[in-house]
């Protein structure tokens, strides 16, 4: 080792970090040449918890396991609930499912960016695109009355139900925010800060990520054509037009763009809910509940979220266990740190779209 390679921590408090991780860098000068990662920090022991509170209760814990995959959580532990109980769900119900969604995904990918813009030092256009995400936040406020947790999906199909009138108001704010994304789209595609802060920095190979098994816009930003809603398709998915974000240049800057392109996918599909939804009940009630084990996933704005549950014919789950996109990125960042300086640090860990809570579940 030479007299200019150090080791370098990095957390799990630091001004880079949205949240307490920890890396434990090998520097040379200001080149990283390895990176270590410890978590656990913030521990929760939520799987335990589920084990002690019933099948309906669990809908509220685990929305909570994550902010902004939040519904994500609800939608699939609801799928896996349904699956051992062997419960259709209302059509309605899944066409509600896919708006709340995809809603959810606009105002995460919009959030991401939004602090990479940050990150990199462009001020004026992290602002711009946190008030852009605002008319998402005041979508969910108007029809879910949250503007984080939507508390729409339980067991059985949605509490939430929209009438014409929001309907009309969801096409109308869905008018107002795409030109507005497509503007944003064109300055991260464009600006020389952007693609000089981001193209080419944190390469990740599609053999890397397929051995990693990464997942969500990280997997498509190397060219892995990887999306739970075309592979496995679930809820009104599979009778809805939309199109598989892929992007090969395999960097921050590509990862960005698989996000930034989605939100027109995500759109899409929202005006498809409001022009197709058939009629109908919303909600189905659950019945007796038997000896059985399920498997769900969905596909979270951050990638593949993964429930399986095991009942026991009584209220209270006999196991509860999830797996978050998170958990599978974590590592890839191993392998895009290296070579990248000190400094390019944070913007490399945001183009994961990391989230501790989630991964320390």
């Amino acid at each position: 080792m030479s007299i200019a390679t150090y080791t370098m921590p990095l957390g799990p408090v630091h001004v880079a970090l949205e949240e307490p991780v920890y890396f434990n860098l090998t520097v040379d000068g200001e080149n990283i040449k390895n990176v270590e990662l410890t978590s656990g920090h913030v521990h929760r022991g939520m799987e335990q918890l589920a084990m002690q509170r019933n099948l309906v209760k669990n809908v509220t814990l685990t929305e909570r396991v994550c902010s902004l995959c939040s519904n994500s959580h609800s939608f699939t532990y609801s799928m896996v609930v349904e699956n051992a109980l062997q419960l259709e769900i209302p059509e309605r119900a899944k066409y509600l499912r896919v708006m709340a969604e995809e809603i959810k995904r606009i105002a995460s990918h919009l959030f991401n960016t939004a602090i990479q813009a940050h990150i990199a030092g462009f001020k004026s256009l992290f602002m711009h695109v946190m008030e852009v995400r605002e008319i998402m936040q005041d979508v969910k406020e108007t029809v879910y009355g949250n503007r984080m947790n939507l508390a729409s999906n339980c067991i059985g199909g949605v509490k939430c139900d929209v009438d014409a009138e929001l309907i009309a108001y969801i096409l109308k704010q869905l008018d107002v925010i795409e030109p507005q994304m497509r503007e944003i789209l064109d300055i991260f595609d464009s600006n020389h800060i952007m693609l000089t802060r981001t193209k080419g920095l944190g390469i990740l190979p599609p053999e890397e990520a397929e051995a990693l098994g990464v997942v969500g816009p990280v997997a498509r930003g190397s060219g892995l054509r990887k999306d739970v809603r075309f592979d496995s398709p679930y809820a009104a998915y599979p009778n809805l037009d939309f199109d598989l974000i892929v992007e090969d240049g395999c960097c921050v800057h590509s990862r960005t763009m698989v996000r930034l392109r989605e939100l027109f996918e995500s759109v899409k599909l929202i005006r498809q809910c409001c022009e197709q939804m058939p009629e109908g009940p919303v909600r189905t009630h659950m019945g007796k509940i038997p000896v059985n084990e399920a498997f769900a996933h969905t596909e979270a704005p951050r990638g593949e979220v993964a429930y399986y549950i095991r009942t026991n014919g009584t209220e209270l789950p006999a196991r509860l266990k999830w797996r978050v996109p998170s958990y599978m990125n974590w590592k890839a960042l191993g392998v895009m740190m290296k070579g990248c300086q000190i400094a390019e640090v944070a913007l490399v860990l945001n183009s994961i779209d990391p989230c501790v809570s989630c991964t320390e579940r």
